[in-house]
């Protein structure tokens, strides 16, 4: 039997291109692996009315974690609109599968390190190195939305003083999402900051939100912060808000090192830094949970692209490389990314973004060379 079983979810678009490039990889590494596919993506929820058969949560169930390519997303009127004529009108309603696997398999944690490899000409600077931890299953994405909103909710809202004048809009012209989290969630994802942080050395964290405006869930992610940074006294605390540490990133990224994030904020800053060292094409990301994990590169399925094999495959290879550190290996994670940053650093193998012209394979097989 193999070492490892890996739920294997290629998803939409080049999601299936980028993924081929990792088998490529995976092959020529002989990483001790059973892949097992599971299906996941727009087609499933067109033909099925669900992009998260049950079948694949079984596989996931199954397995020690996952590898997934892509995803398309949209709202809920045009999703609707493109389910087969027999599921229409049987009240279905879209919801994001990678964000559902985050809170059915309670991954806390989405871990995205955006690194500056030397000889990228995309590259802001050449000494960021950055890490964001972005809590992964509440806040902005907990899913506790409404629309028209419900005179039931509104009735119960309305014990804050502010909620009534929105009556006079009239319920069935609002909408209405949510921003819930806990002291459990805030406490965790700042834990998993500062022990990265601790592990690896790192110069300081800083815990990015908006609790001028956004008092109760803004402060009480502060509070967790400055509670858990007390067991960290060597590792400096910086607090920012959301708004200013955009500006900040533009001009001294190098400054900052590990970041901690609630799930909106997270997910806009972690682009934000990925912008900074070549884009989504070299951004990886981790959903990490107590006792599984889920690993993704952080690009969209780009249909307009899907087959073509133009896009860069180094987000999905460094993040392989991050599956090989979370089930231990090591040595494996080592050479992987030494062989992407030779890549990378000759500037002679790259597809179009980089200013070069080879296709995702080619890369892969670049990358294979170099190990």
């Amino acid at each position: 039997m193999a070492k490892y079983r890996i739920a294997w979810m290629p998803g939409d678009g080049v999601g299936n291109d980028v993924m081929e490039a990792a088998r490529i990889v995976l092959d020529a590494m002989k990483f001790d692996a059973e892949y097992i596919p599971a299906d996941i993506g727009w087609d499933f929820w067109c033909h099925e009315g669900d992009p998260l058969p049950e079948r694949t949560i079984k596989i996931l169930k199954e397995t020690d974690c996952a590898l997934f390519g892509a995803i398309t997303s949209k709202p809920r009127d045009e999703a609707a609109e493109e389910l087969d004529p027999g599921l229409r009108d049987k009240g279905l309603v879209y919801f994001s599968p990678i964000v559902r696997l985050r809170q059915l398999f309670n991954l806390h944690t989405n871990m995205r390190p955006c690194k500056a490899y030397p000889g990228n000409p995309l590259n802001y600077r050449d000494d960021i190195d950055l890490v964001v931890f972005r809590e992964n299953t509440e806040g902005m994405y907990g899913g506790v939305e409404w629309f028209p909103l419900p005179e039931s909710v509104f009735e119960a809202l309305s014990i804050h003083p502010k909620m009534g004048k929105w009556k006079e809009k009239g319920l069935e012209n609002i909408a209405l999402s949510t921003r819930i989290m806990s002291k459990q969630g805030c406490e965790s994802i700042c834990r998993q900051a500062f022990e990265f942080a601790k592990t690896h050395k790192r110069r300081n964290v800083t815990i990015v939100d908006k609790p001028n405006v956004l008092r109760e869930t803004g402060g009480l992610i502060m509070r967790a912060a400055r509670e858990v940074a007390k067991d960290y006294p060597d590792i400096p605390l910086w607090e920012t808000n959301i708004d200013a540490q955009c500006m900040w990133m533009i001009k001294n990224p190098q400054d900052y090192d590990v970041f901690i994030a609630e799930n909106m904020f997270g997910d806009i800053i972690s682009d934000l830094c990925a912008g900074l060292v070549g884009g989504l094409g070299f951004a990886c990301a981790a959903n990490i949970g107590d006792e599984y994990a889920v690993f993704e590169p952080t690009h969209g399925s780009a249909p307009k692209y899907n087959g073509m094999y133009k896009v860069n495959p180094m987000a999905m290879l460094l993040t392989v490389k991050m599956m090989f550190d979370w089930l231990g290996e090591t040595d494996m994670a080592k050479r992987l990314e030494g062989a992407v940053a030779k890549v990378i650093a000759e500037h002679k193998v790259g597809t179009y973004d980089v200013g070069l012209s080879n296709t995702t394979l080619e890369v892969a097989e670049e990358v294979v060379r170099k190990l």
